[in-house]
């Protein structure tokens, strides 16, 4: 969320920043500008009233003493009108403010000045890439065929068990689930990132935190009775774990990792950019997150950016690192970068992380802040990262590394699978 002094002192800087993502901001802004000029006058309002009550109730006790009966009760009939205004003026007061908070929570975090302007995936921009992409010639299956003739995804099972887009993994494909897993928190924790595991099921509140309520209820999944929501990432509930916090000067950089799995409803239905692995209802996902003051937030994220290249180049995948443009940029974002891997059987690039760094968006819904070497309250950054998100890296690595109809498995990966083909 935007911060009401940022609206106030800058709101046609906000609306042009805001027009890179293509939103039009504009009515928005200024009306949010005015509530809060509406706020602040009524807040003096009433405090001027309080203190005016406060004033003339301490002159009606004295007037008692001495004996002004008469003059006390005239006093007390102001003092009666002064808290219906205080009521008239709280109530107006409610009305404005809950709208103000409403409008605020429309506003998408403003892009940084590195942001690209654009309408959509077309308008990225590569800044990077790396490792040579297979020649596997005309015969190469793509990973859905491969998984059924191996039998170590079962997608049909799934559509039994659930629906499309909640596939059974066996054997083999349960052990490589389970090595990639294991293999990304290994590599994250040695990097200093504290391994947590959450619960994979939030509260509205962790939700509204993070900037997926009031955004994304539709691709969520909602546990109605109990009111919580399956977590699309494990962003969600360990960002939240610094919800309402104030931290330390002392206490950073704050780096967290976590593995769940993620729960979308945005998969589609039709064609090979939803077959297979492609995109899923339910998906293993591991997660860094880091919390850092605002001017290291950008080295921290040169950092996060790093430390992903450095596990796709362990398992020797063809890669490219995408800066995006405005237009295709989340909600909540300030800037993302987004790790693509290459599909040789289906000759796609697959996305497999997003790293991003939302400045103080997060932390402002969040209260996440942190007292600073003189001892203000100032708002903290939020950042966080894939590290790696498993579907397509299973389907790259399954088309990239076939041979003769088998699956070499990458050499750093053979210490957590205990086998080196499929």
């Amino acid at each position: 969320m935007l911060t009401l002094k940022l609206l106030r002192e800058n709101p046609d800087y906000v609306i042009k920043k805001l027009a890179v993502k293509n939103f039009d901001a504009g009515e928005i802004v200024y009306r949010i500008v005015e509530l809060d000029k509406n706020r602040r006058a009524m807040q003096a309002e009433l405090d001027n009233s309080l203190a005016q009550q406060k004033q003339k109730a301490s002159m009606i006790g004295a007037l008692m003493k001495e004996g002004k009966k008469a003059e006390a009760e005239a006093v007390k009939g102001e003092v009666a009108v002064l808290k219906e205004k205080s009521k008239e003026l709280e109530t107006r007061s409610n009305e404005n403010n809950a709208e103000l908070e409403s409008l605020m929570v429309l506003l998408p975090n403003i892009p940084c000045d590195m942001v690209p302007e654009g309408k959509g995936a077309e308008d990225n921009v590569v800044v990077k890439t790396g490792n040579a992409i297979p020649d596997l010639g005309p015969d190469a299956l793509p990973h859905w065929e491969l998984a059924k003739k191996l039998d170590i995804i079962d997608f049909d099972l799934g559509v039994k068990l659930t629906g499309a887009g909640f596939p059974v993994y066996k054997g083999k494909g349960a052990r490589l689930q389970r090595a990639l897993i294991n293999m990304f928190l290994d590599i994250n924790t040695a990097a200093g990132y504290l391994e947590v595991e959450p619960p994979v099921m939030v509260n509205e509140a962790s939700g509204f935190g993070t900037g997926q309520l009031p955004d994304k209820e539709g691709q969520m999944y909602h546990a109605t009775l109990d009111n919580y929501y399956l977590v699309p990432t494990a962003e969600v509930p360990v960002t939240n774990i610094y919800r309402d916090v104030i931290l330390g000067n002392d206490d950073f950089p704050v780096k967290m990792t976590a593995y769940t799995p993620c729960f979308r409803r945005e998969a589609g239905s039709y064609g090979k950019d939803v077959r297979g692995l492609n995109r899923l209802h339910q998906f293993d996902k591991v997660e860094i997150v880091r919390i850092e003051k605002p001017e290291n937030s950008y080295a921290a994220l040169d950092e996060m950016i790093a430390h992903v290249e450095g596990i796709v180049n362990r398992l020797g995948l063809p890669y490219r690192i995408l800066r995006l443009c405005g237009g295709d940029m989340s909600f909540t974002s300030a800037i993302t970068y987004d790790f693509e891997v290459y599909s040789a059987a289906q000759g796609r690039w697959l996305e497999i992380s997003s790293v991003s760094n939302f400045e103080s968006y997060q932390a402002n819904r969040l209260k996440l802040r942190y007292r600073d070497a003189e001892g203000k309250i100032q708002l903290a950054h939020t950042l966080n990262g894939s590290s790696l998100a498993l579907p397509r890296v299973v389907a790259a690595l399954l088309e990239d590394n076939q041979k003769d109809g088998r699956i070499v498995i990458p050499e750093a990966l053979r210490p957590y699978t205990g086998f080196d083909i499929i």
